[in-house]
């Protein structure tokens, strides 16, 4: 391990707190919410999928308030250009006549980036997303410009809709840590949710962690330990998602075209590390791998001509692969 200071049990403390106060404002979405603290502490970025009115939002501006980090929305729209996102060099003039060339940062220079209806914007807007994604920079006339760190995306997409659509390149889907599927309320959930948003009552969000904080968990994250097993574990469900190996259940070879990349199990094994950690353990367990894996792989596994055609969806895909997993075990 590196030097840092490793405490498990006062981070998962932290950890819940955050959750805790988050549910005081979000009704219900117990397993969006995890899932987005999730990718946050693995220092990723998140795909939320589900219709209008659901709270994205609300959920990704509660989380913004609730680490004290800047937050900026961006109302994605087909006329919207990359400088609009990105920022832009203007002409300035100086107080002898001087002019020159300032850079206007864009809304991109925030902490948390919500990316409201990411797939309304056409291709050439949602690539300018690309670089600050991953390098977690932008250039603008050939000057690269660092991003605040911390850094995330929290983009949202409404699944019903595609007209007026641009779907997302299978390049910058995989720039997605996760993508987290936001489900319909139950009918107390509902209720609730009528009682709080029609009465006088407000609740105020408070800071429950800065930062520094939640880096230094990010770092603290990195130092959970994996088992050689439950890599290997981890190695066989990745592959097994791939329609030409041997031990691929009947779905995947029926209904996958392709399987998912390396940065599918990048993805499962950093957020299996926060998980292990949100229960105060510095150790990964198949449990933790098993628990991530839908999240994580949704989005990285194509289906071919005929699953499109019967409506079959990766979970389905994804939840076979596992069930094949365990009986293998």
């Amino acid at each position: 391990m590196s030097d840092i200071a490793v405490r498990p049990q006062e981070w998962m403390e932290k950890i819940s707190g955050l959750r805790e106060h988050i549910g005081k404002v979000i009704v219900g979405q117990q397993d969006v919410v995890e899932q987005m603290l999730w990718c946050i502490f693995a220092g990723g970025h998140a795909l939320l999928e589900g219709i209008p009115g659901l709270g994205k939002t609300m959920l990704v501006r509660t989380v913004s308030e609730a680490l004290e980090l800047s937050f900026s929305r961006i109302q994605f729209t087909p006329d919207l250009m990359p400088s609009d996102i990105t920022g832009t060099n203007i002409l300035s003039f100086g107080q002898h006549g001087d002019t020159g060339m300032t850079f206007q940062k864009g809304p991109l220079f925030s902490s948390i980036v919500l990316a409201d209806e990411i797939n309304r914007a056409t291709p050439k807007t949602q690539s300018a997303l690309l670089e600050a994604m991953q390098e977690k920079t932008v250039t603008v006339g050939g000057v690269t410009h660092q991003l605040p760190k911390p850094f995330f995306v929290l983009a949202t997409q409404n699944p019903l809709e595609n007209e007026g659509t641009y779907p997302l390149p299978e390049a910058q889907l995989d720039r997605f840590l996760l993508k987290i599927e936001v489900s319909y309320p139950s009918a107390d959930e509902l209720k609730e949710i009528v009682k709080r948003t029609t009465s006088s009552h407000e609740f105020q969000v408070e800071r429950q962690m800065t930062g520094d904080e939640l880096l230094e968990i990010q770092r603290g994250a990195r130092e959970v330990l994996v088992a050689e097993e439950i890599l290997d574990y981890a190695v066989r469900l990745l592959m097994m998602t791939h329609p030409q190996e041997a031990a691929a259940p009947e779905a995947v070879r029926k209904y996958v075209q392709f399987g998912s990349g390396p940065r599918g199990i990048q993805s499962i094994i950093s957020v299996s590390k926060v998980r292990a950690l949100c229960s105060g353990r510095m150790h990964v367990s198949t449990g933790d791998i098993r628990a991530v894996a839908l999240s994580a792989l949704r989005h990285r596994l194509f289906l071919n001509f005929e699953g499109q055609a019967l409506g079959i969806t990766t979970d389905h895909v994804i939840q076979e692969v596992l069930q094949a997993l365990e009986a293998s075990a």
